[in-house]
């Protein structure tokens, strides 16, 4: 709204254009008398506040803002202050310093990724990052980067229907796991609800993987556009099945779509030589530091197909001849598709902002190579396997609960303990460890349990430190 009396002059150190006579200059030219007319134009007046907004008053001295921010930021505890067991979609892992020291050049410093014909620097820069990314996924075709892996879930979701559709198929179910990234999940009802609807498959009570005699019963009973699976799966196994997801897919004409994690890509295969149709996920992993829940960006991947390329919803990088021979340029293969080449006629909008991590992704690809992705893989593997053989010694609790071969993170149930994960995490506070993700109500049906990450940067100590002090927990010491 307007102000009045004596704020009618006040400046604000952070606003443009706040001088008043610049205001007024800006008033006159539109016609109105005060800003609330323009307010009043637009606003029906019975959903129009007319009270004071209940905020602080402006801070206008620099330091004395710095001051305040930081006091909020320090009520803080990083990873870097307590040794930490979450994970659960975002993970700490090493960030060679290369990372964080081209990525802060002014050349890169900004999430925008630049004008098609004029920014060729940034746009070698995404074209060098989806090409890495091309050779650790054996896919064809790699996207820009979207917000996160939940969009691009969601987006892949959206390009099999659009897909399926664009073939004559009208089917609008999407089959998930129950096992599924609940946040993921809750991400994709969300965007995809006027799109399709999701469907979600059982999954076997002991060892978490999907129930294919109820995938199959699905896809014969009501059919679907694709079915979406992870691997490793969010609570840690892997889907061991891939194959036969993909081939049960297929039998019934519905896609595939896998959701591999990262960090695991060189040691694991990637989905889209099992069968899978579209890959997506975060790059988190790749390079990016935690930043309090910060550093999220997700890709979308797949074959040679046409096809699934004219659904993605995201620029796409290429190369091309110049007219000097020898000489190569960037731009943007069928910009047609994406809200920046036609708001109106866009497969789905998109945000730009997310164009600094893909090049940070391409960074720390180049800079760890294929034997550097086989060594973090494998080094996650033996940490995990070494955390839960040592864990699994503690009385009272049960340490992977589904058994098997696990990547970066498994669960641990504490229902034999008497005590609740939250009771569990708030006593590892006190030791400064942050314990395991609690997933007792988004997964009841597992009890008391909670989802433990282990990292390349997980220390032999820090794991036994966790074993004392769980240990110490649940016979109830101090």
């Amino acid at each position: 709204m307007g102000v009045t009396g004596k704020d009618k002059a006040f400046v604000h150190p952070y606003m443009p254009n706040s001088v008043p006579e610049i205001k007024q200059q800006m008033l006159d030219e539109l016609g109105v008398g005060s800003i609330d007319e323009i307010y009043k134009s637009l606003i029906p007046d019975d959903l129009l506040y007319k009270e004071r907004l209940d905020l602080p008053e402006p801070i206008v001295n620099e330091y004395e803002l710095k001051r305040h921010v930081m006091g909020i930021l320090n009520r803080n505890i990083t990873t870097e202050d307590y040794v930490s067991f979450l994970g659960a979609g975002c993970y700490r892992h090493q960030v060679p310093a290369i990372c964080d020291e081209l990525n802060m050049r002014g050349e890169f410093l900004t999430a925008y990724c630049g004008d098609t014909y004029s920014d060729h620097g940034k746009m070698q820069a995404i074209f060098e990052y989806t090409s890495m990314m091309g050779e650790l996924l054996d896919a064809d075709i790699v996207s820009y980067t979207t917000y996160d892996a939940g969009q691009s879930v969601s987006s892949a979701f959206c390009i099999a229907l659009r897909a399926q559709a664009a073939k004559g198929h009208d089917n609008r179910r999407i089959l998930v796991p129950s096992t599924m990234n609940p946040e993921i999940r809750s991400q994709a009802l969300a965007y995809c609800r006027n799109a399709g609807e999701i469907i979600t498959v059982a999954s076997d009570p002991q060892t978490g993987l999907m129930d294919l005699q109820d995938l199959e019963e699905k896809l014969k009973d009501g059919g679907a556009a694709a079915v979406f699976y992870e691997n490793p799966s969010y609570l840690g196994f892997f889907e061991t099945q891939a194959e036969q997801i993909a081939a049960l897919a297929h039998r019934y004409q519905a896609l595939c779509i896998a959701q591999p994690e990262a960090a695991s890509l060189g040691i694991v295969e990637s989905p889209l030589n099992l069968g899978a149709d579209l890959v997506c996920g975060d790059i988190q992993p790749l390079g990016m530091h935690m930043q309090f829940g910060g550093g999220q960006a997700g890709f979308i991947a797949c074959s040679q197909d046409l096809g699934l390329a004219e659904q993605f919803p995201t620029y796409m990088y290429g190369i091309t001849k110049t007219g000097q021979d020898g000489r190569y340029g960037w731009g943007r293969a069928m910009n047609y598709r994406c809200s920046h080449g036609s708001r109106e006629n866009a497969n789905e909008y998109f945000g730009t902002e997310t164009g600094l991590w893909g090049i940070t992704a391409g960074i720390y690809l180049a800079s760890m190579g294929p034997q550097g992705m086989y060594e973090l893989g494998e080094t996650i593997l033996q940490k995990t396997s070494y955390a839960i053989r040592r864990l699994s010694e503690i009385k009272n609790i049960t340490v992977n609960l589904f058994g098997g071969a696990n990547f970066q993170e498994f669960v641990i149930n504490f229902d034999q303990t008497g005590k609740t994960v939250k009771e569990i995490n708030q006593e590892l506070l006190a030791r400064r460890i942050f314990g395991g993700k609690d997933v007792s109500r988004d997964f009841p049906q597992y009890g008391q349990s909670a989802l433990y990450c282990i990292s390349e940067l997980t220390t032999e100590e820090e794991i036994e430190n966790l074993r004392t002090a769980l240990t110490a927990i649940t016979e109830g010491r101090q």
